[in-house]
């Protein structure tokens, strides 16, 4: 498990510095917030690295999985917040070459680091580390969406399309901070249903 949690976080690190300084030379809210969600997953992690570090791990998993749900919110309102200002003009997002290929990494990336944490979590019975699995999951949706955005702009020149995909995962993003909230923890794959 410390080894997933490594991974994560130091690949999150790095996502999180390029994001938010390729973000910040484009103007791009999307790139932006797509580096403080990796913020938010390195958060995530070190939340479960604490958990698991503890004598009685079972017994931190409610305050585990209610920062998790934190996070989650705080991400959601982050990107409704911005996402808005893109749509209504106050911030117009400029083509990100260095963004496209950060996203094309973590939709590569994010779905199999969530999968070898969604099994241990699955061994290990723990609600706490299957909430963290689905928030690398939605990193790889809010990637793609991200990339979308990316991608229109550059070609189409439709600055406003990174705003219009974050919104989708703004509210993925709520769902999954309701259920960690509540100590709900399914499949990711339940979030498609």
């Amino acid at each position: 498990m410390r080894l997933i949690v490594g991974f994560t976080i130091g690949y999150n690190v790095l996502e999180a510095v390029v994001s938010i300084a390729a973000g910040a030379a484009a103007s791009s809210t999307a790139l932006v917030a797509f580096g403080l969600d990796s913020v938010i997953e390195v958060l995530s992690a070190a939340v479960i690295a604490w958990q698991f570090s503890r004598r009685d791990p079972d017994r931190w998993q409610k305050p585990a999985l209610r920062a998790i749900a934190v996070a989650f919110f705080a991400l959601a309102g982050y990107v409704i917040l911005n996402a808005g200002l893109g749509l209504i003009g106050v911030i117009e997002a400029e083509p990100s070459p260095v963004g496209i290929v950060i996203a094309c990494l973590s939709l590569v990336i994010m779905p199999g680091v969530a999968g070898v944490e969604r099994r241990a979590g699955t061994e290990l019975g723990s609600k706490s580390v299957l909430a963290d699995s689905r928030q690398l999951l939605l990193c790889a949706w809010l990637s793609g969406s991200v990339l979308l955005g990316l991608v229109l702009n550059t070609l189409l020149g439709w600055a406003w399309a990174d705003s219009l995909a974050a919104l989708v995962i703004a509210g993925f993003a709520i769902r999954e901070g309701v259920e960690a909230w509540r100590g709900e923890a399914e499949s990711p794959v339940a979030l498609l249903s």
